[in-house]
């Protein structure tokens, strides 16, 4: 395996320093701000009472979840235009907000969800590599708290949560297996791939392509391995952030 130095100093397979701040959209029924580094994204979750038409016209029972993602004019660089100001979703946001949608229904028991939607917001403020593997990892804990408040308000009977879910890059740079492509890492990358799995080490769905190059079945592998030693770090800081929360709030019903 190559050697590199990476562009912020960090190891080949260290994540970047991931951190969730709670309760950033104060009218949302759940939400976080999540930091992979200099990404940052605010994912919030929102709970409606209805169900789409399309659920009623076919016989579908239960609920359903549904993501919007979109990248703030001030997100990058240069500045990015909004959606509406092209008059249409670009296709890459399109991509990114179903992909981020079916993660989180991967591990959702939508006849507990009720008739219910669950919609998930994640606006990215800053971007540096990671906007989707962020946003997925972050949408999870949003839409958690959500479903905790809504418990605790008697507006769900049951947690609809069946797992965690979290996603994470890996790629190869300059010959490297790298951990957590930075946006530098992931503009030059030969082969990108976008991991997501849930807490339980099952992959719910791998995105992978080389860029202008190849790779191997020993290189995907092994790839593959750096993304679950990864996802299992940021599973565990999920489960710590979300027990914290239920400690924290535990400690306001006594208090009271």
């Amino acid at each position: 395996m190559a050697t590199v130095t990476r562009p912020d100093g960090r190891a080949p397979t260290q994540l970047r320093p991931i951190t969730f701040q709670p309760d950033i959209a104060p009218y949302a029924h759940g939400s976080v701000l999540v930091s992979y580094g200099n990404t940052r994204v605010i994912c919030a979750a929102m709970l409606e009472p209805k169900v789409p038409s399309w659920m009623r016209q076919q016989g579908v029972t239960g609920g359903w979840l549904t993501a919007e993602y979109s990248m703030l004019p001030y997100s990058t660089l240069d500045r990015k235009p909004r959606d509406i100001s092209k008059g249409k979703i670009d296709g890459r946001t399109v991509e990114i907000q179903r992909l981020i949608g079916r993660s989180i229904r991967a591990v959702l028991d939508m006849q507990k969800l009720g008739d219910n939607t669950l919609w998930i917001d994640c606006d990215v403020l800053q971007a540096d590599g990671g906007t989707r593997t962020a946003s997925i990892t972050g949408a999870y804990l949003a839409a958690r708290m959500a479903v905790e408040k809504l418990i605790a308000e008697k507006r769900l009977a049951q947690n609809p949560f069946t797992d965690s879910v979290a996603a994470v890059s890996v790629g190869l740079w300059q010959g490297a297996q790298l951990l957590d492509l930075a946006y530098l890492e992931d503009r030059d990358a030969e082969v990108d791939f976008n991991v997501v799995m849930t807490g339980q080490g099952r992959f719910v769905e791998v995105q992978g392509t080389g860029e202008e190059a190849t790779f191997s079945r020993e290189e995907l592998d092994q790839l593959l391995l750096l993304a679950q030693a990864g996802m299992k770090d940021i599973a565990a800081m999920q489960t710590a952030f979300l027990a914290q929360r239920l400690l924290a709030g535990m400690k306001v019903t006594l208090g009271k």
